[in-house]
């Protein structure tokens, strides 16, 4: 059968014969191959530039949140931005599952709440003798009348296996709930709910729990964390960077993951898991291992964010603040990393420099601001790149589409005279 191949077009059934490019110049005596190549070939390079250019944008972004401290020397702002970086690792967090793996999880806070009660265990028990009671306990344990530590706060008086457990916990948590839920090929809403609804179960057993928790106080009267000789000062540059630093390392990574063939499989699940399940592939553990990664940055984030406030609260896993990471990641585009983290930094930004400036009408202009982000951007701020690019080139388009018609032309008008071989 006949068939003339187009670049990066599907081939065009023509007959018996086995017809290509050379042959349509050679025979047809008219370049049809470079004019049919030329408008293609610039899409093919726009297509092999977009990776290195996502990457660019990436670490463009990674330089410009280092490189505050040497222009920033205000340590409450040092604090309030550190903040705002921690919120946006949850944010990434939240679209590396859901943009990425279509799983929405509306309790984010789970892992986020885990890394945070696993790093103020550790620094509580540095605290001050002023802040505890005797033998060293936590004050919460000495008013619930405890005399001795619990076994399973001890491994905490290591600042390692706290790190530690504040990334394995959510990635454990996470890897349990996901086997449970995937194996049964729940997908959805359904997911949106059992995630719910395990946020308000942990909640209120960190609240229940509260000789052990600290109850609706939390753990409060933090020590700052030490590493060698340095010491993580929340409103010192030291802790700015150890922030950023762990965003940037997350969103490189995440970007790595995403691009490996394991994330094109995860998108691939995104769009229609059926069929990757007919292809072969265990959906269930693909889906689980998003799940798992995604919970163990925002364990990684719930760290951060309970030194740099210095206290742990069960408000972290409350659902106001799961949700309002459903809303960062929306705003700022759940598929991309980049952009749900910037859609954080932007919202917690916005919201802290409007609250000062507008006292009654803040929630209701942040508001108007979501609504409008949602109807005019869907897909988040990160769009806006795609679109301004469309708009710079959509000059350019008619004339490549006008060869292209024409190149296609010539290639059928001259295919009856190619010399079929009869079947």
């Amino acid at each position: 059968m006949t068939s003339v191949q187009f670049p990066d077009d599907q081939p065009a059934s023509l007959g018996q014969a086995n017809l290509s490019q050379p042959d349509l110049q050679n025979r047809a005596g008219s370049p049809v191959g470079p004019v049919a190549r030329s408008p293609l070939m610039s899409k093919s390079t726009l297509s092999r530039s977009k990776p290195y250019a996502q990457l660019a944008a990436y670490l463009l972004f990674c330089a410009v949140i280092l490189a505050v401290p040497s222009f920033v020397t205000d340590a409450f702002l040092l604090n309030k931005f550190a903040r705002y970086l921690a919120l946006g690792l949850a944010a990434a967090a939240l679209a590396l599952s859901w943009g990425y793996a279509g799983i929405l999880n509306l309790g984010q806070g789970v892992s986020f709440g885990i890394g945070a009660y696993t790093i103020a265990m550790h620094l509580k028990l540095k605290t001050s003798p002023v802040h505890t009671g005797s033998a060293g306990l936590p004050d919460f344990m000495v008013w619930n009348n405890l005399d001795h530590l619990p076994w399973f706060w001890q491994p905490f008086h290591s600042s390692l296996f706290a790190v530690a457990a504040g990334i394995l916990a959510p990635v454990v948590v996470a890897l349990l709930l996901g086997s449970f839920m995937f194996r049964a090929r729940i997908a959805g809403v359904y997911v949106a709910i059992i995630t719910l609804a395990m946020l308000a179960v942990v909640n209120l057993l960190f609240i229940d729990q509260q000789a052990y928790t600290g109850g609706f106080n939390g753990i409060t009267d933090l020590a700052w964390l030490e590493a060698g000789s340095v010491t993580f000062d929340p409103y010192s540059p030291a802790f700015y960077y150890l922030s950023a630093g762990a965003l940037s390392l997350c969103l490189l990574l995440g970007l790595a993951f995403t691009r490996s063939k394991a994330g094109l499989i995860l998108q691939a699940i995104r769009n229609d898991a059926d069929r990757v399940r007919f292809f072969g592939y265990d959906v269930a553990a693909y889906q689980s291992l998003a799940f798992a990664v995604s919970a163990g940055m925002a364990g990684l984030a719930g760290m951060l964010y309970a030194m740099v406030l210095e206290f742990a609260s069960p408000t972290f896993m409350g659902v106001p603040l799961s949700l309002s990471m459903v809303i960062w990641a929306a705003v700022g585009g759940r598929g991309s990393l980049l952009g749900a983290a910037i859609g954080a930094i932007l919202v917690n930004f916005m919201q802290g420099s409007l609250s000062e400036s507008f006292l009654d009408t803040w929630q209701l202009i942040l508001g108007g601001m979501f609504i409008l982000v949602v109807v005019f951007l869907p897909n988040g701020l990160s769009s806006l790149i795609g679109i301004l690019s469309d708009r710079l080139t959509r000059p350019s388009r008619p004339k490549a589409d006008a060869a292209l018609a024409a190149a296609r032309a010539a290639a059928l008008s001259e295919a009856p005279h190619a010399g079929r071989t009869p079947s």
